[in-house]
């Protein structure tokens, strides 16, 4: 059984949030928790809270299930374009240069691993850890 977590308007440039997404893909949570616990990007900070909440969520729906039998793997992570802010910047001679401050929505999906689909970076996770 799977478990989603939203996060919306989150006020960093896709492009770099996709950067630290690609990072985590597929990867089991532990693991994945570590990488971003060490990484030195904004978006970072963002993921780890959003993949703990996906890891509550899942609790949430399996209450009678335990987190270290559930081997629990990122089974999806989306960065989508968010809404941009328009700004003006002072230009030479009078003129004003628009600035997008732009911003994401990250959809996260987690999922306990049971051997069925799963992507190449888990398999190559298992294998170093056997």
């Amino acid at each position: 059984m799977e478990a989603v977590a939203r996060l919306n308007n989150v006020p960093t440039s896709p492009r770099k949030m996709r950067l630290v997404a690609d990072l985590v893909r597929g990867k089991r949570v532990g693991l994945a928790l570590s990488i971003l616990k060490f990484t030195p990007n904004h978006g970072a900070m963002k993921l780890e809270k959003l993949l703990l909440s996906a890891v509550a969520n899942w609790q949430a729906k399996n209450p009678d299930a335990r987190l270290e039998e559930a081997d629990l793997f990122i089974k999806t992570i989306m960065v989508d374009e968010g809404r941009s802010l328009k700004r003006l910047r002072p230009a030479p001679q009078g003129r004003g240069h628009r600035i997008r401050k732009r911003s994401n929505h990250v959809t996260l999906v987690v999922d306990a691993f049971n051997g069925q689909e799963v992507t190449a970076d888990v398999v190559e996770t298992n294998e170093k850890a056997n």
